[in-house]
């Protein structure tokens, strides 16, 4: 490590020195400075021309994987069925239904769900970061999770539903379930990044002799690669819970979902002695408001740090942070600033479990459940990370083609425009087609009762569905590994909620855009979701891609924690 203190003073003295013997220097200088012992942390020169790799995950970060997974199941498995569930009525001819609110009022309370569901995230995080801890907290909200399954099972069961406790039950049962995977959803995110614990980076030497940098911040995108991958192979449940829907019922679809979710709270509850848990710490929250008051009273980000005040005279003494503290915070606020954007792209997200069910419902099935097609979107996301995490981001690291975090969330606005585009050609084309053109499901397309749609092969839909998928790579996994690594090590979760939160205000979006919810003028609601996501995807690289040059600087913060 003394090489990177010698480098300055031999530049300094090469004035002097013969151009024969500078470049000798020069040489011996970088193989010096390439040599760094195995587990230390690399020169400059290292960082510069080593290939950057991720390290090998402990079992810990398995293990939250398989409860990720299990809970994503119940709640995709659940929530999928939600709009069938809602609009179509009891035994009616569109096909099997229960409430029968409606087009509008399925989207509607769906929407009203998924905005409920990324609101109580502050709550769970407010009671991890100060009372109890990531772990204890997400054991206390999966028995409220619990709770709201049992509710939503038992009031689905035919019985139930006519004697009128259908809408009752499933609106009680969607506040229980979003307080519930609200408590989790801000916790299992930093837990499962908590599992690795390395923070600096160090070189190593490969089985083939390569000498490499570890690189903390490639294993926690890694993580989250991972953590995305088991999220989406449990949404593959709606290829269970669609068939069973559609041939069964309703309660058994939830009944799977029930127990799945045991299943996962056994996992948690067995793996207990096995993880890396971080004990909560105290007023951290409310010292980050109080922080935050002084930032803005003072009009200067640096006034809540004790150096500040007393090299300034201020009159705020025995603060109860200290310098590094403000560093951290700060950075979080950046972190907040760049989750500002995402309120769009969710509402571009939210339309595949809600608008681009009705679209399926709309054209011809041949026996394909309408709501069967939401597993495009999870397949198409399981089938690219593989491909981006060993062969194209590996290739572009060769290559020294950076690819950071404000990149890959640019680039997963515009993806999720061009699926916007694509659900517009669709809509068109069925509205292009007989038998009901723009009023699909008329009368004229019921076959032995039952409404048909229109002559257009529901097939045709799938591109949307992978195009949304492709676009969560880039957007959603960042913003995870955004929340992780610019967030304070205390404040893990809260900085985590404050991402989710941006999912809510994308649902309360969709909520204002339900009136338009309706054939034919669904289309104009697609054409201007395609161009608004596709302009903020370019104003978001505008305004932040300088934020590339500093993501190294950021991140070495957690290293003096």
């Amino acid at each position: 490590m003394s090489s990177g203190d010698d480098q300055p003073k031999l530049k300094h003295h090469g004035d002097d020195v013969p151009s024969s013997a500078k470049t000798a220097s020069s040489e011996a200088d970088e193989k010096i400075s390439l040599t760094t012992p195995d587990g230390e942390e690399p020169s400059d020169e290292e960082k510069k021309n080593l290939q950057h790799v991720a390290e090998n995950l402990p079992l810990s970060v398995w293990l939250v994987a398989v409860v990720e997974l299990s809970e994503r199941f119940t709640y995709y498995g659940m929530s999928g069925m939600f709009q069938n569930y809602l609009n179509l009525p009891l035994n009616g001819s569109e096909g099997r239904g229960a409430l029968g609110l409606g087009h509008q009022g399925a989207t509607g309370l769906n929407t009203f769900f998924q905005f409920w569901c990324y609101v109580t995230p502050i709550i769970g995080a407010i009671v991890a970061d100060q009372y109890l801890g990531k772990y204890k907290t997400i054991v206390m909200f999966c028995i409220v999770y619990l709770v709201g399954l049992l509710i939503l099972f038992l009031t689905s069961l035919p019985v139930s539903l006519h004697h009128g406790a259908g809408l009752g039950g499933f609106i009680a049962a969607i506040l229980i379930i979003g307080l519930g995977t609200g408590g989790i959803k801000s916790n299992v995110a930093p837990l499962i990044a908590d599992q690795y614990t390395r923070k600096k980076m160090a070189v190593s030497t490969t089985q083939n002799g390569e000498r490499v940098v570890i690189d903390p911040a490639l294993t926690v995108q890694r993580i989250y690669m991972i953590f995305y991958a088991c999220i989406n192979t449990g949404a593959l449940s709606l290829l269970a819970t669609s068939y069973m829907e559609k041939f069964i019922d309703f309660w058994s679809g939830y009944l799977l979902c029930l127990c799945m979710f045991a299943i996962g709270i056994s996992v948690l509850i067995i793996g207990r002695n096995s993880y890396v848990v971080r004990p909560p710490q105290g007023s951290i929250i409310t010292n980050a408001f109080k922080a935050l008051g002084i930032m803005i009273v003072s009009r200067n980000t640096d006034a809540p740090k004790p150096s500040w005040q007393a090299v300034n005279g201020g009159k705020r003494t025995n603060l109860p942070w200290d310098d590094h503290f403000i560093d951290e915070l700060k950075r979080a606020l950046v972190a907040c600033r760049v989750f500002c954007f995402y309120p769009i792209y969710w509402v571009v997200y939210n339309q595949f479990s809600s608008n681009f069910v009705t679209q399926a419902q709309q054209m011809q099935g041949h026996g394909i459940p309408n709501d069967l097609m939401q597993n495009f979107d999870p397949i198409s996301i399981i089938v690219f990370i593989p491909i981006l995490e060993t062969l194209v981001y590996p290739a572009m690291r060769k290559l020294h083609i950076p690819f950071r975090p404000i990149t890959r969330i640019a680039l997963g606005f515009i993806v999720a425009s061009l699926a916007m585009v694509y659900a517009t050609i669709v809509q068109h084309l069925i509205y292009s087609a007989g038998p009901c053109y723009e009023h699909p499901l008329c009368d004229a397309s019921k076959v032995n009762g039952i409404a048909q749609g229109n002559r257009v092969h529901i097939a045709i839909q799938t591109p949307a569905y992978v195009l949304i998928g492709l676009s969560e790579i880039f957007t959603s996994v960042s913003g995870l590994e955004y929340a992780y690594t610019k967030a304070p090590p205390s404040m893990k979760s809260f900085v985590q909620s404050m991402y989710l939160l941006t999912t809510a205000f994308g649902a309360a979006l969709a909520e204002a855009l339900t009136p338009a919810a309706f054939d034919p003028a669904i289309l104009w609601m697609f054409v201007g979701l395609a161009c608004g996501t596709f302009l903020v995807g370019i104003i978001f690289w505008v305004t932040f891609h300088h934020l590339n040059d500093q993501e190294d600087v950021m991140n070495a913060l957690d290293a003096n924690d």
